[in-house]
């Protein structure tokens, strides 16, 4: 089975092939960098993340863009309010630019904690504004745009095809059924891809049609177009970006004489207490809140457990239920890796046939767009049999092959297990040595009735992560992160 995408512009499920073999581009939109990032802002970086490192697997030469909106993103989508950089400038009295590149580091610094890839290119709409202005001219020669005070807006009724992608009859739409639309616009349902700047605005850049700032929507055509080029891969966001932001995309790209993206997929809301997690509305929980109680790898397992196209509501439970799977296999790779350095040579049936079947299951779940709470399913499975097989005592062979399976797919794929956890708590040979000793001296105290010593060191053990289980086999231990 060959990989499935469930294409919002076709809505449906459809193999994914790519336009130039063995290369994908994918483009996805970033985080307008105006405050610390909250949870819902992690969903969509992790599962693209695990699309990316799941077409590496297979072998493609994968390009990952996403942005940084840096300027434009308005308080409102109907091109009025206040940018929000600049609203969050004069909150703490810095320079837009300040605010942008202290958030954009929060950001950065929390996908990586969350083992999210740095993406290939990071484009900046700052950055890009000559392109911008280059991408807006093209739409003016062709008619689909118009100058006013200005200000440019995309002609809406010059394109027929806005809103294929959100299933929209742009006709039916009333004008100003959201807020109050500006009277200069020819028409309500019309965009924005140049502001002017009102005196007082602090973020300006010159251009034909004088002093202003792009819109919103045009900086990922823009920048799309200049990294991924014509008719790219895959396009990806949130679902409320769907419209208007994805739609304007199209039709700026398609208006102006380029093939745009050819799948495009959209990962739905995290919500906390049944509504959506939004700055706007205060109802949020920032991953650094979140990152103080728990290890990053129980948030990243957390949000692989639901599927991408499933409208996730957090809570504590549900956490700390992700914090004791995700530990259950995190245990099981580091039983297989201690085992290795004493197991004799040889092969065992049972635990190759488990492997064989983990790696078929694993990957008919992700070639079925990107079923990762099936694929993590198949791990469970597989651990269930290899703890039976771990009975046997079973060859370094084997244990080898069941090593590489934890590595290149549960970290190489799922990016679950990244060298910082697996040098915390597998340690090597360093730390299995140190705990063993510790038990050894333990034992000994028990049988020496000292029992002060003995519960010492094991809790001691504990306070450290170490958790040590007496059975009639003698003392096992394992460690929480």
């Amino acid at each position: 089975m060959s990989l499935q995408i469930y294409n919002t512009l076709k809505r449906e499920k459809e193999p994914f092939v790519p336009a130039t073999p063995g290369y994908v581009g994918i483009y996805v939109c970033g985080p307008t960098v105006y405050s610390d990032p909250h949870l819902g802002h992690a969903r969509g970086p992790i599962v693209y993340d695990v699309l990316r490192r799941w077409l590496r697997h297979q072998g493609y030469k994968v390009r990952f863009v996403s942005n940084i909106t840096d300027v434009g993103h308005l308080t409102d989508d109907a091109d009025e309010g206040e940018d929000k950089i600049q609203r969050r400038a004069k909150l703490e009295r810095l320079e837009p630019m300040e605010i942008a590149e202290k958030y954009m580091w929060s950001y950065f610094d929390e996908m990586q904690a969350l083992n999210v890839l740095r993406p290939d290119i990071s484009p900046r709409a700052a950055g890009h504004i000559p392109e911008q202005i280059e991408l807006t001219e093209a739409l003016l020669e062709r008619g689909h745009a118009y100058v006013v005070n200005g200000s440019v807006y995309f002609r809406v009724k010059s394109w027929p095809a806005f809103g294929k992608l959100s299933n929209r009859d742009i006709e039916e739409q009333e004008a100003g059924a959201r807020v109050e639309v500006r009277e200069e616009k020819e028409d309500p349902r019309d965009f924005a891809l140049w502001k002017r700047a009102e005196p007082e605005h602090i973020m300006r850049w010159n251009s034909p049609w004088g002093v202003g700032f792009p819109g919103w929507h045009i900086e990922c055509s823009a920048m799309s177009l200049k990294y991924l080029g014509d008719g790219f891969d895959i396009h990806a966001g949130g679902v409320d970006l769907q419209f208007p932001h994805h739609e304007a995309e199209i039709a700026q790209a398609e208006a102006a004489g380029h093939p745009f993206a050819r799948y495009w997929m959209h990962h739905y809301h995290v919500l906390l207490n049944g509504q959506k997690m939004a700055k706007s509305t205060g109802n949020f929980i920032t991953l650094a809140e979140l990152r103080a109680r728990y290890e990053p790898m129980y948030i990243r397992f957390y949000l692989l457990n639901s599927h991408y196209r499933s409208v996730l509501d957090f809570t504590d439970e549900g956490l700390e239920a992700a914090k004791n799977g995700y530990l259950r296999l995190l245990n099981a790779y580091r039983e297989v890796h201690r085992l290795q350095h004493t197991a004799p040579h040889g092969r065992h049936p049972g635990l190759e046939r488990a492997v064989e079947e983990l790696e078929l299951e694993f990957a008919r779940a992700l070639d079925d767009d990107l079923n990762t709470p099936q694929a993590i399913a198949a791990f469970f499975k597989f651990v269930t049999e290899l703890n039976k097989a771990l009975a046997e005592r079973p060859g370094k062979e084997s244990l080898a092959r069941a090593e590489k399976v934890f590595r290149e797919l549960g970290e190489g794929v799922l990016g679950l297990f990244p060298a910082r956890v697996l040098e915390n708590q597998l340690g090597g040979d360093l730390l299995d040595g140190l705990v063993k000793l510790l038990l050894e001296i333990r034992e000994e105290a028990r049988r020496s009735r000292n029992f002060a010593l003995s519960d010492r060191i094991r809790e001691r053990l504990t306070e450290l992560g170490v958790v040590v289980e007496d059975t009639r086999e003698g003392p096992k231990w394992k460690v929480e992160v």
